[in-house]
């Protein structure tokens, strides 16, 4: 197999030594689309129920989403563990979370403010102090394990992920939010609850922005065990679609419930706060939840609807990104495939509620959310195109036009035969890897929106999964190392020099043979601590741990030894490093890497 890393750079240096894909030539786009408002419920009835019509099957809409449903509220409580809430004081440098977009914070396992570790591990919270090292608080959770976190203040907002339960008549689960205050011992203020699943979430300040998916209540009729066939499926087709023809539009609207100190309230999405793109399937609704953490408890989240569904979620602190994957969606009538990446923008100020600006559409599909990237009031975004047997990806830049995106410019046919597995953008530059036996590294130039350019290249053996800035123009590769022939032999860690976009540079790596590392599909397990240039990146595999390195002078350098249990996440709090596992919280001097101590959370 054979992997290419793109390089985008912003000076315009000649090519030299290699060929360039074509600049010229612009890939077809789909037809740009507009998010219109509903004006009624009976308008946005009627059109949800044609629109399902088209997309039923035999056994029900495409996507096979378990019904949500708004399951009854659990009791709160906090368990108090022994010690006492650290006391104010000035807090100690820290880290973050490992995040797309400074400024965009994201949801994970665990946060810092530097006073405080709050992390969600099984079905609790635990707080711990790290100045004594111990655990003074633990939450129980009415949810199961999956759950993840933002950090505010006194404030933590708990995000419970998939199946919370299943009801008596089996359906499937719902989505909660709980809003935790962490003065004493840690108890539930708020508890929200949401019909479907959690996309994922962006926090800027104080102000959380919550993404949900959801489908309509539609129950359908049980088909008899053991029938199949044509003559069968047309009749439970006949019988779906009589069953849509009588659905309400309430089975399609997202509702939600809060309870705060004893009292319930409930609603859902209004009519009017629905907006619907050119074409859609009836099937999904993707909603978008605001909580303003600074408030004495959650509302109903002031939620803004779209008639679309949505599998990743890119922020800026003025700007959310959802896109949505058709890969997937299968036109029931025409059997096929959909292609292409619908992509909705929303405008963000302080706790109001979002804004739609604008809605596109490109070929292809995205790898995650670091194939987006706002600059200078344009989107950039990078795809792979796969048709049978062929694969190329391409790198496009958006702006806004009236309510639509719109291409301005694209670099296309990069990699052929092979699909991307990293991608980072970095002001006007950016860094696309994509993979199949050896690694060409390609610079393009995206300084001017409507010529983006190829300027340089490298070739190399393995593939990054993850981009990681480390200094200026400097990046750090996590992936694999491979064969000449693309076989994988561990966890590879490179070190780019990318300052002269017509020569990058590889200077240092190193390899942890028969290893990988959750940093490969999950960027919130790296630590970059600048401050000491220190890099850890969990390891597992024929060691386990953690692999932490000074990167420095061109060189990547052992910081320790950080074997043990396998490392979910690190942090550091002053001059220390804190590592967490499936146990508990282990501790480190930042200096020597040294274990200093162990939290248990069991």
């Amino acid at each position: 197999m054979r992997r290419r890393l793109w390089i985008c750079a912003v000076l315009l240096l000649p090519l030299a030594g290699c060929t360039a894909p074509a600049r010229d030539h612009v890939s077809p786009q789909p037809p740009p689309f507009k998010l219109v408002a509903f004006d009624s419920c009976a308008r946005l009835l009627t059109e949800l129920r044609a629109a399902a019509q088209r997309s039923i099957t035999a056994y029900g809409f495409y996507t096979n989403r378990p019904e949500p449903y708004m399951h009854p509220g659990v009791a709160m409580r906090a368990d108090a563990v022994a010690g006492a809430a650290p006391a104010p004081a000035p807090a100690p440098a820290f880290s973050g979370t490992n995040v797309h977009e400074q400024g965009a914070d994201e949801p994970d396992v665990v946060k810092t403010d530097g006073r405080r570790i709050v992390t969600v591990t099984g079905d609790a919270l635990h707080v711990i102090d790290p100045a004594t090292r111990r655990e003074t608080g633990r939450l129980a959770l009415p949810f199961g394990g999956g759950a993840q976190l933002l950090l505010a203040g006194d404030r933590a907002l708990v995000l419970g992920y998939g199946d919370l339960g299943i009801d008596r008549e089996g359906g499937g689960a719902g989505s909660e939010v709980l809003l935790v205050d962490l003065t004493g011992s840690p108890r539930i203020v708020s508890q929200y609850q949401a019909d479907g699943q959690i996309v994922d979430a962006r926090q800027t300040g104080g102000v959380a922005r919550v993404v949900l998916s959801s489908a309509p209540r539609i129950t359908f009729p049980l088909r008899p065990a053991g029938e199949f066939g044509t003559a069968d499926d047309e009749q439970s087709l006949r019988q779906n679609r009589q069953v849509v023809g009588r659905a309400k539009v309430d089975v399609w609207l997202p509702r939600w419930q809060v309870t705060t100190g004893g009292t319930t309230t409930s609603g859902h999405v209004d009519c009017d706060a629905v907006s619907r793109p050119a074409s859609f399937s009836g099937a999904e609704m993707l909603t978008v939840a605001t909580f303003d953490l600074a408030q004495p408890a959650l509302g109903d989240g002031s939620p803004v609807s779209v008639v679309a569904d949505g599998d990743i979620v890119y922020g800026t602190p003025a700007s959310l990104y959802i896109a949505n994957d058709q890969r997937w969606q299968i036109d029931a009538l025409a059997a096929k495939a959909t292609p292409g990446t619908e992509i909705y923008k929303f405008a963000l100020s302080g706790a109001e509620k979002p804004r739609f600006v604008a809605s596109g559409s490109v070929p292809g599909t995205l790898l995650n959310q670091y194939a987006l990237s706002e600059w200078d009031g344009n989107l950039r975004v990078a795809t792979t195109d796969q048709a049978f047997r062929s694969s190329s990806s391409a790198v496009r830049v958006l702006a806004v036009r009236g309510a639509t995106l719109a291409q301005v410019g694209v670099v296309d046919g990069l990699g052929q035969g092979e699909r991307i597995y990293a991608v980072r953008f970095i002001g006007p530059r950016g860094y696309v890897v994509t993979f199949r036996q050896t690694d060409p590294l390609y610079s393009l130039d995206l300084s001017d929106p409507a010529h983006p350019r190829l300027t340089g290249s490298l070739k190399i053996t393995g593939y990054s999964a993850h981009l990681q800035p480390v200094g200026d123009s400097l990046l750090v590769g996590i992936g694999q190392e491979a064969s000449a022939r693309g076989v994988r032999q561990g966890l590879g860690i490179s070190l780019f020099d990318v300052a002269d976009p017509a020569h990058p540079r590889r200077l240092a790596q190193k390899v942890a043979a028969d290893s990988s590392s959750e940093a490969e599909f999950d960027p919130h397990a790296v630590l970059w601590w600048p401050a000491t240039q220190l890099l850890v990146v969990p390891v597992n595999g024929r060691i386990s741990g953690a692999v932490a390195v000074h990167v420095r002078n061109g060189t990547i350098q052992p910081a320790g030894n950080l074997t043990g249990a396998p490392v979910r996440r690190s942090l550091v709090i002053g001059d220390q490093l804190w590592l967490l596992d499936d146990a508990g919280m282990g501790v480190a001097d930042l200096s020597t890497m040294h274990k200093i101590g162990y939290v248990s959370l069991n």
